[in-house]
């Protein structure tokens, strides 16, 4: 048993356990009790466990020979979803393997940014601009493909990934200014004239109509309050009224009177905030703190490049995946279809994040057999 669990690293799984434990209890608030979920949640918590486990054994260097094929791997089957994937909801997202259903785009959030970082270490020191280029193409092919599903949730968290090993690696600030004045731009456009450009018959061009009908939402929740914002003005409503302590543990009303859509999966953070408060939102924040400081303590002292741009990456993608769950729920973003990490019911993005976890323990459990 000791030799078992002797791959974990101590602080990371604590960490992992904690939000574990929250979601499982503002779960079984949001059920109204122990219900089929709650049970089929406990397995995926089970399999992202053994997930982690694996991939806690193996190394750098062996995650760094399989970064090409799995990379490779799956840009195909994201080409094999555009040609015969399976359509759900109006998405496109699944492919049938005869013997099982799997979702591309989740393996991706992994695989970028293994490709990535092998791809910046083989060419270390001697960084160019090119190099750069070639790894943005690298991550915006399965990008275009999973935004083409249409996923954009997904899409964001690929394109995260990939930006973080960039980012990582030493991309210039000089750089992300034209992009960032593009978006701010384009931002203050949007908000100024959100009276013409949010009635119907505007077409978008870049964006799906429900895609586009999300933004506008966001900007006025009120403009369609029992249809296309009801998501927002009510988790909105959930999180404000949670006040400074909550109401209390099992007594969130807009949660038991099922005003809260989605509250096991998407929303479960409007569940915690009305029942915890904002005391308890800190004491949640600080976890996904810790979580965020022991990766990138990982990937500080990680002995190679490929480890250290591969976990921090990883790390970030927790943050992105918190922010932007988080940001959803309070009314900030757009409600993208983004779950919370470690809280949220679901076993797919579950187990994406216990592999990403599980990778980062393996960086920290092997940088001692690998030379610097």
């Amino acid at each position: 048993m000791a030799r078992t669990f002797s791959v974990f690293d101590g602080p990371l799984l604590l960490i992992l356990l904690a939000l574990a434990g929250v979601g499982l209890m503002s779960m079984y608030s949001a059920a109204g009790g122990f219900d089929g979920r709650f049970s089929d949640q406990l397995r995926n918590y089970g399999v992202a466990l053994l997930a982690m486990w694996a991939l806690a054994q193996l190394s750098p260097h062996t995650l760094m020979r399989l970064a090409v094929p799995f990379y490779l791997l799956g840009l195909a089957l994201l080409m094999g979803v555009e040609v015969a994937g399976e359509t759900s909801k109006g998405a496109t997202r699944w492919l049938n393997l005869g013997f099982t259903r799997i979702q591309p785009s989740e393996m991706m959030k992994i695989a970028v940014p293994m490709m990535l970082a092998w791809y910046f270490h083989r060419h270390q020191g001697a960084l160019r601009v090119r190099d750069f280029i070639v790894a943005a193409i690298l991550m915006l092919a399965p990008f275009a493909l999973i935004v083409l599903q249409p996923d954009l949730g997904t899409a964001l968290l690929v394109f995260g990934a990939g930006f973080f090993v960039l980012f990582f690696a030493g991309l210039s600030f000089r750089l992300l200014v034209p992009v960032t004045v593009v978006t701010v731009v384009a931002i203050g456009t949007l908000v100024m004239l959100e009276d013409r450009l949010c009635v119907d018959g505007v077409d978008w061009v870049i964006l799906h109509d429900y895609q586009k009908h999300r933004v506008c939402t966001l900007l006025n929740p009120s403009s369609d309050p029992l249809g296309k914002g009801f998501h927002t003005i009510q988790s909105a409503i959930a999180v404000g009224s949670g006040g400074m302590l909550g109401k209390g543990y099992m007594q969130g009303t807009q949660t038991h009177l099922d005003f809260i859509p989605e509250r096991t999966t998407d929303f479960i953070f409007a569940v915690y905030a009305e029942e915890f408060g904002f005391v308890g939102n800190l004491v949640l924040l600080l976890l996904y703190l810790l979580l965020l400081f022991r990766g990138l303590s990982i990937a500080s002292s990680a002995p190679t490049m490929f480890a250290r741009l591969l976990a921090g990456s990883l790390t970030m993608v927790f943050f992105v995946y918190a922010f932007v769950n988080m940001g959803m729920v309070s009314g900030v973003l757009p409600v993208v279809g983004v779950p919370l990490p470690f809280m949220s019911y679901g076993g797919t993005a579950l187990l994406t994040l216990g592999c990403a976890a599980g990778i980062l323990m393996g960086i920290q459990r092997h940088k001692a057999l690998v030379p610097s």
